[in-house]
């Protein structure tokens, strides 16, 4: 049975720092998004909300919120949390409403505005939250994780600080292209160099920045799109939100120890290559038949890590494919054509639908000044906490 369903509208509210209510950049998006699909509001049957858990109770039921700012039409809702791969669990909800045959129009939209600085556990003190104690027992914050990861790189396969840094270049340069992207600014290796050291090895521009954003998608039956003309829409073929195998290793960190595990055989794949490869087996394509791939780059050494959790390199060979000019626009298999997280910032609900809009456009042949000649499939990658993280697959 084809678990395929059709991308008819991609929306995005710009990414920034605006200073004003989430609720007002998710309606942007989806009002860009059902205008892209040629719908209406009151076509929408389902809407699926991705949380923002810093924008107070709105931000808990963000579904309801997006249809009550839009209109109350009767339609179903749902909302979910699941850190970065909230996005992608909203689509999950909404493709599965889909495949069951409970509608054929699904609305899914996730927006944030976002605190300054690195995002902290919320809640006030809770010493019995992992996530609280890895801050205050630990001094765990993210940007300490990303350097961690940062330098098992460099031990291990040898990475450098410049490689680091061709990333961020990298990235930089695609996002001059796309309206939507925070950051649309040429970036040096020096600037990268010079800017202030945030946890060592990573620097500033090694890091992404937290940000106000919204996106929004249009997802129908397949039946639907052909009954109305669309007769080859982008379709999203595979969906991966799996959990990690017992027992999560050192690759696999965040955990606060390993220690109890050393006795149970390592799992297959380490966590995130994982979700790429239940994606792939869903969509029936492998990474040899990709033009290009989103992925999360909450920091330009994670980004290499990607390379190898998808598939595009061997493991220890992601520093080689990146000065090959492989990952970039021109290259053979370009990494991050919207610009990433380095161009946007993170807006935690928003990104990973951020993430299909970015390949929808690229599917269509729409991403105009930073287009991937003869896109035919993408696939865009998360991690989230505690064992959340998605892959998906979009092809044309």
């Amino acid at each position: 049975m084809s678990r395929d369903i059709a991308v008819l509208g991609a929306g995005m509210h710009p990414w920034g720092k605006w200073g004003r209510n989430f609720v007002e950049y998710g309606l942007a998006a989806a009002r860009a998004a059902l205008a892209d699909a040629g719908l209406t509001w009151p076509d929408v049957q389902y809407v699926a909300g991705a949380d923002t858990i810093r924008n107070g109770y709105p931000g808990f039921v963000s579904g309801a919120t997006f249809a009550q700012a839009l209109g109350w039409n009767g339609a179903r809702v749902s909302s979910c949390y699941a850190a970065c791969a909230s996005g992608a669990q909203a689509i999950a909800t909404a493709r599965a409403q889909i495949l069951a045959g409970l509608c054929d129009v699904a609305l899914v939209v996730g927006a944030d505005a976002a605190p300054k600085g690195f995002f902290k556990p919320v809640g006030g003190d809770r010493p019995d939250d992992p996530d609280w104690l890895r801050f205050r027992l630990l001094g765990a914050t993210n940007p300490i994780y990303f350097a961690l990861y940062a330098r098992r790189r460099m031990a291990m396969y040898g990475a450098t600080l410049d490689d680091f840094a061709a990333v961020k270049v990298k990235n930089a340069r695609h996002g001059l292209a796309n309206p939507n992207a925070r950051y649309r600014k040429e970036v040096t290796l020096e600037d990268v160099r010079e800017s202030a050291v945030v946890a060592s090895p990573l620097r500033l521009l090694d890091i992404c920045a937290t940000s106000d954003g919204g996106a929004a998608l249009v997802l129908t039956s397949m039946d639907f799109a052909r009954k109305h003309g669309i007769a080859d829409p982008v379709r999203l073929s595979g969906l991966s939100t799996v959990t990690p195998t017992f027992p999560k290793t050192v690759v696999d960190l965040p955990d606060f120890a390993t220690d109890s595990a050393l006795a149970v055989p390592a799992p297959e794949r380490p966590f995130r290559a994982s979700l790429a490869h239940a994606a792939y087996e869903e969509a029936g394509i492998g990474p040899d038949e990709l033009s290009l791939a989103e992925v999360y780059d909450l920091s330009t050494a994670l980004e290499l890590d990607w390379y190898e959790d998808i598939g595009l390199c061997e493991v220890g060979g992601a520093e080689e494919l990146l000065r090959s000019g492989a990952t970039a626009l021109g290259g053979r298999i370009p990494v991050n054509p919207s610009g990433g997280l380095a161009s946007f910032g993170e807006a935690i609900p928003a990104q990973a639908i951020a993430q299909v809009c970015e390949m929808t456009w690229q599917l269509r042949g729409q991403a105009e000044g930073r287009q991937v000649e003869g896109a035919r499939a993408g696939i865009a990658v998360n991690q989230g906490l505690f064992g959340h993280g998605s892959a998906m697959i979009a092809v044309r």
